[in-house]
């Protein structure tokens, strides 16, 4: 039978907060608009820097850093990931849009598509997320090239927003680095 062993930090390679900060990063860029978890949000600080994206963008009442509810479950992620606030996200989006920048929503939606659909070509993208409750405004999909989804199989019909970014996140940087 293998054997397992877990390691510690010492022995991961871990990059400095320095290091981290000059890295190449990944073309994915986070939005977040009206989260209303600042739990949600550091989480999703945690994982922007587990993923190496180049960014966060956070918009309306989403909480900024530095919040003790933030740093409880960023542990530190949200001084390394680099981060903007919008008051509408409309206005983010659109300076995105005038870079070349992708614009996907993570929503359930009439016409929308699994968010392995993505393509090498589709980068750099920004995947936006929205409210734990109301998702993400008309308005604002509006704005969007595309509607991600990630298949639902049991009773409840979403996950969790920052458990839904995780996973959608991976799934871009598996994408994006051409193992698609």
């Amino acid at each position: 039978m293998k054997e397992f062993r877990a390691l510690h930090g010492s022995e991961m390679n871990r990059l400095t907060a320095e290091q981290y900060l000059s890295a190449p990063k990944h073309p994915v860029i986070l939005l977040l608009h009206n989260i209303r978890s600042m739990w949600n949000v550091g989480s999703m600080f945690r994982t922007a820097d587990a993923a190496g994206i180049e960014k966060m963008i956070l918009c309306g009442y989403t909480a900024t850093p530095p919040r003790k509810e933030i740093t409880k479950t960023a542990l530190g992620a949200q001084d390394t990931v680099p981060w903007e606030y919008y008051a509408d996200p409309v206005d983010a989006i659109a300076i995105l849009k005038k870079c070349g920048v992708k614009i996907y929503a993570m929503e359930i939606t009439t016409g929308s598509v699994p968010y392995t659909a993505v393509k090498p070509a589709d980068f750099p993208l920004c995947l936006v997320v929205g409210n734990e409750v109301d998702g993400i405004e008309a308005r604002v999909l509006d704005c969007c090239d595309d509607v991600l989804e990630i298949p639902q199989y049991g009773i409840k019909h979403s996950l969790n927003v920052a458990v839904a970014a995780g996973v959608a996140l991976f799934e871009m940087v598996r994408i994006s680095r051409g193992n698609g």
